[in-house]
């Protein structure tokens, strides 16, 4: 299996990731209604069964069930995963201690001593200051507890005054953690793209697959309804499936040529842009088999090329 270093000097992952938003969250997934625990535990063994062995949650996710539901997976493996996590800075959380106290409860939820990422989900501070949090994951890295520094949906300036933070503390930012797909290709047009290229930091890119879109199965003609918060989506409603129609037939034809779903070929073309790897959401075996599916292959030049002018539409 290929794998890929966080940043410059962070811990090495495989070039796919497992999101597990949905391993416990109700709002918005629907956990419990059609898949459980049973279903999610195949999920993860299949994962490591196909080499992929690389990890993301969140404090937020189901608060805090996802991170508990991992650790209790972790304890059924002998294998080694990574496993990346993130601080969600709650209002009331107004002291530097109250980090380094979410970072012991991830800790406790994933039964582990060290996370290999810990990212902050957001870039918001409220009664902290940015170059707080940052000092103290600073220091949590020192204390062996973290193994890298990432950030989530920061600005391409955001990003310089992380990195410099880090910089100070001889501390490389691993990764900036961004939508970013065929269809959410704004990195590339408002700096984050090429100033991750610049200071050695990797894109996580979440929602690789548009939350279902890039996979071919929400079409005008099949009629099929996402489930949960995607019902009230404009992007699945008849407009937005039409507008979505070309990049889908093209994702199916460069499919059709090599065997791949157009799911596998939307997540090859993330992996091409090169530093880049792709979030993907999976709640049964079936779903991981199949974003496994994008790995130990490459899009040539031009189909990467003849994607990317498909979806311009979705630079900006």
């Amino acid at each position: 299996m290929e794998t890929i270093t966080l940043g410059q000097n962070g811990p090495v992952v495989t070039p796919l990731c497992i999101g597990t938003w949905a391993w416990g969250d109700k709002l918005f997934w629907n956990y419990g209604n059609g898949y459980g625990q049973e279903q999610l535990q195949q999920a993860f063994t299949s994962a490591l069964e196909a080499g992929v062995t690389f990890f993301d949650t969140a404090e937020v996710y189901g608060l805090g069930k996802s991170e508990q539901i991992l650790g209790e997976f972790l304890q059924q493996t002998q294998k080694q995963v990574q496993v990346a996590t993130k601080f969600w800075n709650w209002p009331w959380r107004f002291t530097t201690q109250s980090v380094s106290d979410a970072l012991t409860d991830s800790l406790k939820r994933l039964q582990l001593e060290r996370v290999e990422l810990y990212q902050i989900h957001w870039p918001f501070t409220f009664f902290l200051s940015q170059e707080a949090i940052i000092n103290t994951l600073a220091d949590e890295v020192q204390r062996g507890r973290i193994g890298a520094v990432g950030i989530s949906n920061y600005s391409a300036k955001q990003m310089r005054e992380v990195h410099q933070i880090l910089t100070a503390r001889g501390i490389p930012l691993a990764v900036n953690q961004v939508p970013y797909s065929l269809l959410t290709r704004q990195i590339e047009s408002n700096g984050v793209l090429e100033t991750a290229k610049e200071l050695g930091v990797t894109i996580l890119a979440y929602s690789p697959l548009a939350q279902g879109l890039l996979t071919g199965k929400y079409t005008v003609e099949s009629g099929e309804v996402p489930s949960g918060a995607r019902r009230i989506d404009p992007r699945f409603g008849k407009d937005g499936l039409k507008k979505i129609a070309p990049l889908l037939s093209l994702l199916r034809e460069i499919g059709e040529k090599r065997d791949r779903t157009p799911a596998q070929i939307a997540l090859n073309w993330l992996i091409a842009q090169g530093n880049v790897i792709p979030i993907a959401g999976a709640k049964t075996a079936a779903q991981v088999q199949q974003n496994a599916g994008a790995l130990g292959w490459r899009l040539t030049d031009d189909e990467v090329s003849d994607l990317e002018k498909v979806s311009r539409p979705w630079l900006h």
